[in-house]
């Protein structure tokens, strides 16, 4: 197993993880059953950074992993975000940093997940309205209070990710990071490391894309968000194959799986990265653990790099 440091507070997680937000919503059709028999088999690997939040479902995707920690809390390191305002009909409310809503949404997802203490606490999305230090403010007084272990950001600029570490110590930074998705190398990471800060890549597989699964539209299922997406418009997906194909090319060469050259990678690219790759399935949790030993030749690297930089993704990511 490797694993990664996030940040200078010591928190320590496996390279791999797992992004349990396909379970409840967004990918097409979900079995509780099937989820919760798959949370067990990624333990049971020694997959055990769990990555979710309270919008997922909403907020049934936390319930879910709630049942899971009942009897196995010590073995999980926990990851949930608070930001993004649902009703209980799914509808979306805006985006919400407000020092008493961090507070209460804090308290209601440690009564859903079956658990006194979160791990890795994260801001899912800035609040335009609220100053970052305030929102990071109360969520410094979770920490005082036990609630919460480290306190993360996710999509934030490299000026609110300043602000917010002079605040209170940052440990993680999630963002999306592919080869499809590159754009946080320009400012984003750098800031990152430049304070410390650990950094988290959900996507990594570009949403599924890179595994080389999804060659049409109708490859993916009626109630599936990625329809609505712009990357997976039929001409987005019929120009994007070129940068599937080179990911297949090189993963022939290496008798891998073309999911696990696009996450081998993304974990190359520095001891600071971890990645989180979501999945449903056995067979796929087990190859995405497995890429932890897979090492990219400095030539595949170079190439992934030249061919992923210098290729036009259509589409924007949302």
């Amino acid at each position: 197993m490797k694993i990664v440091k996030l940040g200078q507070q010591g928190l320590k997680v496996p390279a791999v993880g797992l992004g349990c937000m396909g379970m409840s919503e967004f990918y097409g059709q979900s079995d509780d059953t099937k989820s919760l028999k798959l949370l067990d088999e990624a333990l049971e690997i020694g997959c055990k950074f769990w990555d979710t939040a309270d919008m997922y479902g909403p907020f049934t995707n936390e319930a879910l992993i709630g049942k899971v920690l009942a009897d196995h809390r010590q073995k999980v390191i926990l990851a949930t975000k608070f930001g993004v305002k649902r009703g209980q009909d799914g509808a979306w409310l805006g985006i919400s940093g407000a020092p008493e809503y961090v507070k209460a949404c804090c308290d209601a997802s440690l009564k859903r997940l079956n658990t006194d203490y979160i791990d890795l606490y994260y801001q899912h999305r800035p609040d335009p309205e609220v100053p970052i230090e305030e929102t990071v403010g109360a969520m410094a007084e979770l920490v005082k209070q036990g609630k919460i272990r480290y306190i993360g950001l996710s999509e934030a600029s490299a000026q609110d990710l300043e602000k917010a570490h002079h605040t209170h110590p940052i440990s993680a930074l999630q963002t999306e990071f592919s080869l499809w998705t590159r754009d946080v190398e320009e400012r984003i990471l750098p800031k990152a490391r430049e304070l410390g800060i650990g950094f988290v890549a959900y996507s990594p597989l570009g949403r599924g894309f890179l595994t080389g699964a999804i060659k049409h539209r109708d490859d993916l299922e009626q109630n599936d968000w990625r329809l609505s997406n712009p990357r997976f418009s039929e001409e987005a997906i019929a120009n994007n194959q070129k940068l599937v194909e080179k990911v297949k090319a090189i993963a022939a060469e290496k008798d891998v799986t073309p999911s696990q050259v696009a996450l081998a990678w993304v974990l190359a690219n520095g001891d600071d990265i971890a990645a989180i790759p979501g999945t449903r399935h056995s067979k796929y949790l087990d190859l995405n653990w497995a890429t932890q030993v897979i090492v990219l030749s400095e030539k595949e690297k170079a190439e992934l790099d030249d061919f992923s930089q210098t290729f036009k993704v259509v589409g924007e990511r949302y």
